[in-house]
């Protein structure tokens, strides 16, 4: 195993922009996604038939199609529709329509939003009904019980499946090395073709890729512990009789 290219200031400035933009975007992707799947999820639930039944079709298409599907479609699809729009390239807008990132982290939010948001669905509908009427009973308006009961509850129920969701979208990221957008894959890609090493650039992704997980998971694991209503279960190593 040779690893002597790693003093090479060169590749350390594409191995570190490669993370950094692998941050960014699983940032950028979890919180927009998250808020879109809050929104599917009330839409299914409250929202008038013709919205129930096209937030429907939506979740349908994303969770029935590849990843990878979507983001080429977006990208070379949507991307070179937009190229064709008049004026465009002049707009303020331009350099954000040109920017794979962007493309990127609004296939990655589509898909956090359709999965993510039938995973509160259900929460929601396991909540207690009776919970709720103990809400309008103490004098709460319907918006009151939605953020301050419903909504935290059925968060409270689904935690963990949410969790398990972002270590999925933090092991998708890769996919965005196809459309020319700089992570630690396409670092590591760029790598290999310059020094012709083939293991080596892999296994050090590999590795920091398996390290951010480990940081993620105990630092959710960490929320869903402190989470309101939540209560830690205390484990022994050996059952007691």
């Amino acid at each position: 195993m040779d690893f002597s290219w790693l003093s090479d200031p060169f590749y350390q400035a594409y191995l570190w922009e490669g993370f950094v933009n692998t941050l960014w975007l699983l940032l950028v992707s979890a919180l927009g996604g998250l808020l879109l799947a809050v929104a599917v999820a009330l839409a299914r639930l409250r929202g008038p038939r013709p919205l129930a039944w096209l937030v429907w079709a939506f979740t349908t298409v994303i969770r029935g199609t590849p990843l990878l599907v979507q983001l080429f479609f977006f990208y070379y699809g949507v991307g070179r529709l937009l190229e064709g729009v008049p004026g465009i390239r002049d707009s303020l807008l331009w350099p954000l329509l040109r920017d794979p990132f962007f493309f990127g982290a609004l296939t990655f939010i589509l898909s956090v939003g359709a999965y993510s948001g039938e995973v509160i669905r259900g929460a929601m509908q396991s909540v207690p009904r009776g919970e709720l009427e103990a809400g309008r009973a103490f004098g709460l308006s319907g918006f009151q019980v939605l953020y301050r009961l419903w909504l935290p509850r059925a968060i409270q129920l689904c935690l963990p499946t949410l969790t398990g969701e972002m270590i999925l979208l933090l092991k998708s990221v890769p996919l965005v090395s196809t459309i020319a957008l700089m992570d630690l894959l396409q670092a590591a890609n760029i790598i290999r073709d310059e020094t012709f090493l083939v293991y080596e650039p892999l296994l050090l992704i590999a590795g920091i890729y398996l390290a951010t997980t480990i940081v993620l998971t105990l630092g959710l694991r960490l929320v869903e512990l402190n989470f309101p209503g939540m209560r830690p279960t205390r484990r022994r190593w050996l059952p007691i009789r």
